[in-house]
């Protein structure tokens, strides 16, 4: 399922036009993006937990060349399925 598909399935649920399940959708984007950049958490009950982690700098190989490279470390968002979404699954 894309963007498109998701906003699609949003306003036939909710029974409201297309451009505000977009704006909805883009309005949580935001707010967990907003959130993770301050280095919380979001958590909604029954499905999941959006987290930041840190990764830390590590070698890798060039696929190419076999070359060892130096990959940086980085903080990458992680997302942890609740118990609920585990068992509908």
């Amino acid at each position: 399922m894309n963007k498109a598909e998701l906003i699609s399935k949003l306003a036939d649920d909710a029974g409201i036009t297309k451009s505000q399940a977009n704006e909805a959708l883009d309005s949580f984007v935001e707010a967990v993006t907003k959130t993770l950049k301050g280095g919380g958490k979001v958590t909604l009950v029954g499905f999941g937990t959006f987290s930041v982690t840190k990764r830390a700098a590590r070698n890798g190989r060039n696929p190419q060349t076999g070359e060892v490279i130096k990959i940086k470390a980085k903080k990458v968002a992680r997302f942890k399925a609740g118990k609920e979404l585990t068992a509908k699954l």
